[in-house]
C-alpha cells in the first residue's frame, strides 16, 4: 500500500488516467468509427490526451476542492 501522502499525487493520476482513457475511446469511436485500425488510433489520440488530462486533473482539482469546500458546510 502507499502512504496516505501520496493520496493527492494518486489521485491526479487515476482521475487523469481514466477520464483520458474513456474520453479517448469514445471520442475516436465518434470522429472515425470502429474498424481495423481503431486501436491504433485510439492509442495514439490517448498518447496525447493523458498528459493533457494529468496536467489539467493538477491544476482544476485543487481550485475545484476549494469552491466545493466554500460552498459545503
Amino acid at each position: 500500500m502507499f502512504s496516505k501522502k501520496y493520496s493527492n499525487i494518486l489521485f491526479i493520476f487515476f482521475m487523469g488516467l481514466g477520464m483520458s482513457l474513456l474520453m479517448t475511446l469514445i471520442i475516436t469511436y465518434i470522429n472515425t468509427g470502429y474498424d481495423e485500425l481503431y486501436y491504433k488510433r485510439f492509442l495514439k489520440a490517448w498518447s496525447v490526451s493523458l498528459p493533457v488530462a494529468l496536467l489539467a486533473t493538477t491544476i482544476v482539482a485543487p481550485v475545484v476542492q476549494k469552491f466545493v469546500d466554500k460552498i459545503t458546510k
